[in-house]
């Protein structure tokens, strides 16, 4: 069975930092475009960084450029989420998708928006306290 897991999330002062980590399992991610999303209390979810399974293509919500950055390993099946200086807006749920384009040059694409996205991880928490 298709599956990602996030992991990574906690509590993290302002001035610190997190790595959030998502690995899959059943697929390989290589293959796949993937998106990090996350939800603030009592919000809609937004879209907070993207890859593309090709061309090392990347994108980042305004609100997270220069401060996110996102990578992935795929000798380790994994998507990373490094976040430095977070804000008190940044504590959300985070989430990670991914999703498989049957046109090689779609795997090109860096996506922001939710809805093309097939598969989703479970979330992880993260916490922004002084």
């Amino acid at each position: 069975q298709l599956q990602l897991v996030e992991s990574g999330g906690g509590l993290v002062q302002p001035g610190g930092s997190l790595r959030l980590s998502c690995a899959a399992s059943g697929f390989t991610l290589d293959y796949y475009n993937i998106g990090w999303f996350r939800q603030p209390p009592g919000k809609e979810r937004e879209g907070v960084s993207c890859i593309s399974g090709s061309g090392g293509r990347t994108n980042y919500a305004d609100s997270v450029k220069g401060r996110f950055t996102i990578s992935r390993d795929n000798a380790k099946n994994t998507v990373y989420l490094p976040m430095n200086q977070p804000h008190s807006e940044d504590a959300a749920i985070y989430y990670c998708a991914a999703v498989r384009f049957s046109i090689t040059a779609d795997r090109g694409m860096c996506i922001m928006d939710a809805r093309p996205y097939v598969y989703w991880g479970q979330g992880t928490q993260v916490t922004v306290s002084s």
